[in-house]
């Protein structure tokens, strides 16, 4: 009996494997609030496991690591190993053309934005980009804007964060600050067209009547 409890005890994994375990079949990332429940424990040792794991895959020269992607874990393979693992695209191609590119590349630095502000943005109609980008999970609808015909809203989504490797929106690159000359350029050009506005409203309203003696 004695030997089988040993036996037993030496079979079992240690927490660091176990939550490799999980994160692996899993997949996609998991919050800390799932992981806890998954292993029963706190969420504070969930995070101590997870540095423990990530130190471990680097001592070890694994060629995955322990990355902390969409607010959770996430078992990935390792930056150097991405030349052979890219070629996994020859089999499943899921790069995206550059127009549509360019059309998430706006959604997530202006989200919450809504088609035809995009459309304004791009200088073209973007259906095709929007209705490839929903397909893939890349962005979701996050409601309607409180204007007139109450246009969708699109942002982007948990699968984005995950694809580009970001753990909130917080990571997104900073844009460069506007160029105060182009800004000051736009101001003049809407000043403009407001003038010409007000102008044509004037014409349109009728005289006023003229004094009495």
């Amino acid at each position: 009996m004695m030997k089988e409890n040993e036996s037993s005890r030496q079979g079992e994994l240690s927490r660091e494997a176990t939550l490799e375990a999980v994160l692996f079949a899993a997949g996609n990332p998991l919050p800390l609030s799932g992981i806890a429940a998954v292993m029963d424990c706190e969420e504070s040792e969930v995070v101590e496991l997870a540095r423990s794991l990530q130190a471990k895959l680097t001592s070890e020269g694994s060629g995955l690591t322990v990355q902390k992607v969409a607010g959770g874990y996430q078992l990935v393979t390792r930056p150097e190993a991405y030349a052979t693992v890219e070629r996994l695209s020859q089999v499943t191609d899921r790069h995206l053309s550059a127009p549509t590119m360019e059309t998430l590349s706006i959604i997530a630095f202006k989200q919450p934005i809504t088609k035809p502000e995009i459309e304004q943005l791009r200088g073209v109609r973007v259906e095709r980009a929007l209705a490839k980008l929903l397909e893939l999970g890349l962005i979701c609808e996050l409601g309607r804007k409180q204007v007139i015909g109450r246009p969708i809203l699109y942002g982007t989504t948990a699968v984005f964060l995950r694809c580009f490797g970001l753990d909130s929106l917080d990571d997104l690159p900073q844009l460069p600050a506007e160029d105060p000359a182009v800004r000051l350029e736009l101001e003049a050009e809407a000043a403009g067209q407001s003038g010409k506005a007000d102008s044509a409203a004037e014409k349109d309203s009728p005289a006023e009547d003229s004094a009495k003696p």
